[in-house]
């Protein structure tokens, strides 16, 4: 579980559901996060006395260059430069680089590390412009190192983000293995902020297609593959043709630079009218798409979302995890929602080089609804 220092502190799991139509559910024996050692409602608190203590400073820059924006629930942190909007957000790879230690494969884990935080950024319309990063180790590998240097300048080289400055520190016995997170910075003019205030009833919400996991709920994906399989099971060859270790460690989609074709860089046009960008992470679709509907009277009808892919539904099965506990842990093959009027349905979906569809649409019932498909599909409503 990884808690984020932008100006929300909001853990991605926190929404609570409401209704749930199967028997399947209500079994004893269902795995969830809680299960794997994640504690949501611990993770809660933590978040609200970080931001508390956090927001505790916004104060000192008041009528300064650099004074935050306060934007509850926002993906990012929003500072005023004046003629501009600078966006800084934080997040890493979790618990995934667990898995490229088992089998001693990091070279895909740069695109993780920045899919995590471009991703949030471009939520507000910013272009992420550079990325630092911290590596805390308990004994520099300089092999480790370039692996996953060299895998995060591919993919930054890609969406046009520099690495100015990093750090690694080797801390011996503090961490067991390695940890490695990220702050992204990103610009922003300030008539092109995203803010969801103009979403309204009716509304299309297009889903952008993932491929696995991101990096997010792999607490949950290790304890039920190592409890079925041992510590071992990276190794082992999966039912997909790669070990499961390949497979888990498909680098994420990073969908920053293909939105920013239709949102237009810095000093670009924008080419239409997103109203709402949602990066479906830890707390799944109901609890990340919450966090863009400002009018709380609103909320959302997805009755057409993506399957997850077959892996994703395998691990499913095999931890015997229920469609609520899935949906709220991982995206179940639903990386990015977006939020545009219908007449602009055709051409964002078109313009896209991700496999983009109609998923939903907005409603003015207040809950959010999803037909899901997973293991045991159902209706869950938030």
């Amino acid at each position: 579980m990884r808690l984020r220092l932008t100006n929300k502190f909001i853990l991605k799991s926190s929404f609570v559901l409401i209704c749930v139509n199967s028997w399947f559910q209500k079994r004893g024996n269902m795995n969830s996060y809680k299960k794997a050692g994640v504690d949501i409602k611990a993770g809660d608190n933590a978040s609200k006395i970080a931001y508390k203590n956090a927001k505790s400073t916004f104060s000192s820059r008041k009528g300064m260059i650099g004074e935050p924006v306060i934007d509850e629930g926002s993906y990012a942190g929003l500072i005023n430069m004046r003629d501009y909007y600078l966006v800084q957000c934080d997040d890493g790879v979790g618990t995934k680089i667990e898995i490229a230690e088992k089998i001693g494969k990091f070279d895909t884990l740069g695109y993780d590390l920045l899919a995590m935080v471009a991703d949030d950024a471009i939520c507000l319309g910013a272009e992420t412009i550079s990325i630092s990063n911290t590596i805390d180790t308990n004994k520099v590998d300089a092999f480790i190192i370039e692996q996953l240097m060299k895998g995060l300048a591919k993919a930054c080289i890609e969406q046009k983000v520099i690495i100015p400055g990093g750090e690694i520190a080797e801390v011996g016995k503090s961490v067991n293995g390695n940890i490695w997170n990220a702050t992204a910075i990103g610009v922003l003019k300030k008539d092109k902020l995203i803010t969801g205030n103009d979403i309204k009833k009716g509304d299309v919400i297009i889903s952008l297609k993932d491929n696995g996991f991101r990096s997010n709920g792999f607490s949950l994906v290790r304890y039920i593959l190592e409890n079925r399989f041992g510590k071992d099971v990276y190794l082992e060859k999966s039912p997909f043709g790669k070990s499961w270790g390949e497979m888990l460690l498909e680098p994420s989609i990073i969908y920053s630079a293909e939105l920013l074709n239709l949102l237009g860089r810095f000093e670009c046009e924008r080419k239409v009218n997103i109203k709402g960008i949602s990066h479906i992470t830890g707390g799944g679709i109901a609890g990340n798409f919450r966090r863009i509907l400002k009018n709380k009277n609103l909320g959302a009808k997805f009755y057409d979302i993506f399957d997850p892919v077959e892996m994703v539904k395998e691990i499913q099965r095999i931890g015997e995890v229920s469609e609520a506990e899935a949906y709220k842990t991982w995206n179940m093959g639903n990386g990015m929602m977006l939020v545009v009027d219908p007449k602009d349905t055709d051409f964002v979906i078109n313009s896209l080089n991700i496999e983009a569809k109609i998923a939903g649409e907005i409603t003015d019932y207040g809950t959010i609804e999803i037909n899901t498909k997973g293991n045991e599909p159902q209706i869950l409503r938030y």
